[in-house]
């Protein structure tokens, strides 16, 4: 199975300016990134960027970069398929082709080699169309949640526990996606326009390296956390 990883950063970012290229104990986001990429099973990885300096820093790092990522697809409010799609499709007029493609975001530098192998072993073990990470809710289960009322009054949504203070562990078991692993059938991504399929598999990622980075409190828990043996961590596909 030939798999294209496609790594995406653009340059603009509103909740931390620059983000793709802050530093984390002196290394920028995208290097987090691009090292494991390239280190891992992954057949191609290219980046898709619509700002110079990023281009030039991945071209440093090793990945490629075949071409500029187009300005209208380099919005605030740009979805992720499109950029994909943009990718597949100029490799594919180049007659390069792929069987999958391995969506790459910075924003989780805490991914590790064996996440993207054991996603793309997963595919093939399974023939499902797509695998996406995700960790387990933990004690923000939404078995938990309120709704406030105008006056402040405390309501149960209808989804509540059966009463306060139920246990987790006789809660169901709810996972919220990771953002670190998404491997879509190149079907699913050009045809039907998604990055999970009818048949999406899940790869677990532990909570001691569910990160993703928005904000700047973001960076000083993933500084924290790099500094531990993230490796101790594995993930898992699930049912494992």
């Amino acid at each position: 199975m030939k798999t294209l990883g496609i790594i995406t950063a653009r340059g603009g970012s509103k909740g931390i300016p620059r983000k793709n290229l802050v530093e984390v104990r002196g290394k920028p986001l995208l290097a987090y990134t691009s090292e494991v990429a390239l280190e891992s099973c992954l057949t191609r990885v290219v980046l898709s960027t619509d700002d110079e300096e990023i281009a030039n820093f991945g071209c440093e790092l090793g990945v490629d970069v075949p071409f500029l990522r187009p300005a209208a697809l380099a919005t605030d409010t740009t979805p992720t398929v499109p950029v994909l799609q943009d990718v597949v499709r100029r490799l594919e007029q180049a007659g390069e082709y792929y069987d999958a493609v391995f969506t790459l975001q910075p924003t989780n530098p805490l991914r590790l080699v064996s996440d993207i192998n054991g996603a793309v072993g997963l595919m093939k073990q399974t023939g499902c169309d797509s695998v996406i990470g995700f960790s387990d809710v933990g004690e923000r289960h939404p078995a938990r949640m309120k709704e406030l009322a105008i006056d402040g009054r405390v309501v149960d949504p209808p989804f509540a526990e059966q009463f306060e203070g139920q246990r987790r562990q006789d809660l169901p078991r709810f996972y919220l996606r990771d953002g670190s692993v998404y491997l879509t059938r190149r079907n699913v991504l050009m045809e039907h326009n998604s990055i999970k399929g009818s048949d999406c598999r899940a790869w677990l990622i532990p909570t001691q390296r569910a990160l993703n980075i928005d904000e700047p409190f973001d960076l000083l828990l993933c500084d924290f956390l790099l500094q531990q043996d993230i490796s101790r961590y594995p993930g898992e596909a699930a049912g494992q």
